[in-house]
């Protein structure tokens, strides 16, 4: 048995990793810090992602995408979270908004919205409510209808680029008797009336994508805004995520590789006693144990990944489990970047901070690491 391509990537993933890494640090990089600081949407990012049809690369080509594999849109995440977290979270959204849609979308709905969101129109992922977390079966916002068509109202919360995006899946309570069997998922427009959005949350970190409440008042819209059948928006909104988990550990990747490299550099710049802080075995054993961290997990999420474009029956173990250990590795690497820089770290004239804040959230959403652990625990191998 040959091992030659063993665990080697295609040169198309490396060459493509090439070309993000360096659209990332001439259109994105220079406003990560400006992007933080303000709290402002990182419209450099979200122009050049389009220009060079990053934006929503995942679309299959016959809806006017590049039809990125799994694994090709993990790399491009990942680069362009290495640059900013905030402007990472553009791509990330617009596969997790609109893989409902790919999944379960007829041929005229996806052309209708797919190609749209290849030009540059958001496309946001409306689950989580007040009340409905981790418990995402327990949503209140309600679909009912009314003629041909239905009436949505409630709302949901932490739904990121809300308000930026035009495009929204909705996963709403068509039939409370029938618990999650009940659900059903919808496309709503940002400009159908009834549609509004609460003030954007001050958060700690992924400041430029902004994190806001989304009202839904008497929202009507026609059967044809309904994804796949009545009933079925719970399990597709969980297919969905076994598939977008990935593309969290692949930001969390970004994020962490991001860091490293910056504690790497400044690690033979900063000289004290006479000699460059890198050769102190202290030193030393942090970079060595970041390096390790991140390398495996790169190779979980690659793997995870593969298994997304495969449809493999153990996806649900590896994207959790991708996106549990990636997310864990990301928060340890960042603080332990932090730490290298020493006060440095600690103030924003470098970006390992931000990064620090960033990593947080990663461990948070598309669902909790603790939840994470249960979802692995139950789908063993």
């Amino acid at each position: 048995m040959s091992l030659e391509n063993v665990f080697t990537l295609p040169a198309e993933y490396n060459d493509l990793r090439d070309s993000v890494r360096a659209l990332a640090e001439k259109e994105i990089a220079p406003f990560a810090r400006a992007v933080d600081e303000e709290h402002r949407y990182p419209q450099e990012a979200h122009n050049a992602l389009v220009k060079s049809s990053l934006f929503a690369a995942h679309v299959p080509t016959e809806n006017g995408g590049d039809g990125a594999d799994a694994l090709a849109t993990c790399i491009i995440i990942e680069e362009v979270a290495r640059a900013c977290g905030s402007a990472s979270l553009i791509p990330a959204v617009n596969k997790l908004g609109s893989l409902p849609l790919i999944l379960g979308g007829n041929k005229e709905q996806k052309e209708r919205w797919l190609r749209p969101l290849t030009q540059g129109k958001g496309f946001s992922y409306c689950l989580s409510e007040s009340e409905a977390g981790s418990d995402a079966s327990a949503l209140k916002t309600t679909a009912v209808r009314k003629g041909d068509g239905w009436v949505i109202n409630g709302s949901k919360k932490w739904i990121s680029n809300a308000g930026e995006s035009e495009f929204y899946t909705v996963i709403a309570q068509s039939d409370s008797s029938l618990g999650s069997k009940g659900i059903t998922a919808f496309v709503i427009e940002k400009s159908d009336p009834g549609v509004s959005f609460g003030a954007p949350e001050k958060k700690m970190g992924f400041r430029g994508s902004p994190t806001r409440e989304v009202y839904f008042d008497n929202v009507e819209i026609g059967d044809d805004r309904r994804i796949g059948e009545v009933g079925k928006g719970f399990a597709l909104a969980m297919d969905t995520l076994d598939h977008t988990r990935i593309t969290i550990a692949a930001q969390a990747l970004g994020l962490a590789q991001g860091a490293f490299d910056v504690a790497k550099k400044y690690s033979h710049e900063r000289k004290q006693f006479g000699k460059e802080i890198f050769d102190f075995q202290g030193v030393q054993f942090m970079l060595a144990d970041m390096a390790i961290g991140i390398e495996s997990a790169r190779a979980l999420t690659y793997a995870a990944a593969a298994k997304s474009e495969r449809g493999d029956k153990d996806l649900r173990f590896f994207s959790a489990s991708s996106k549990t250990y990636a997310t864990d590795v990301a928060m340890k690497v960042t603080t332990d970047a932090v730490q290298v820089l020493g006060g440095y770290g600690y103030v924003s004239d470098y970006p390992v901070e931000r990064m620090m804040r960033d990593a947080k959230l990663t461990q948070i959403y598309e669902g909790t690491n603790q939840i994470q652990r249960i979802v692995i625990a139950r789908n063993l191998p």
